[in-house]
């Protein structure tokens, strides 16, 4: 399968994937929708969900470039001083920007 990326391909492309997530997430909603919600459940979902986000960083952190690995430290911090999700990840993208702007490091 090919798709041409001038033209129309990519807006074809962006409405496929746009597609594929809401029938993610609306399958995911409607599956959870027959499962009793206990504690049990909750619990798996939260640490469910710290599983995928180390799994996403924990390359990240390890192969990334220098922007990267500043950008998830300097996030990290952030978040254990002012625990607002909004600002760290603000000062992550920041630093990562200007690392990579100023060949830092």
């Amino acid at each position: 399968m090919s798709i041409e990326t001038v033209g129309t391909g990519p807006l074809i492309i962006i409405i496929v994937m746009a597609l594929v997530t809401l029938a993610t997430r609306w399958g995911g909603v409607w599956i959870m929708s027959f499962v009793p919600f206990n504690n049990r459940i909750k619990a798996f979902i939260q640490g469910m969900s710290g599983s995928v986000l180390m799994a996403i960083l924990a390359p990240v952190a390890l192969t990334g470039d220098k922007g990267a690995q500043m950008a998830l430290l300097t996030t990290a911090l952030v978040m254990l001083v002012f625990k607002r999700p909004l600002i760290a990840i603000t000062f992550g993208i920041v630093v990562a920007a200007l690392v990579r702007h100023f060949s830092i490091f």
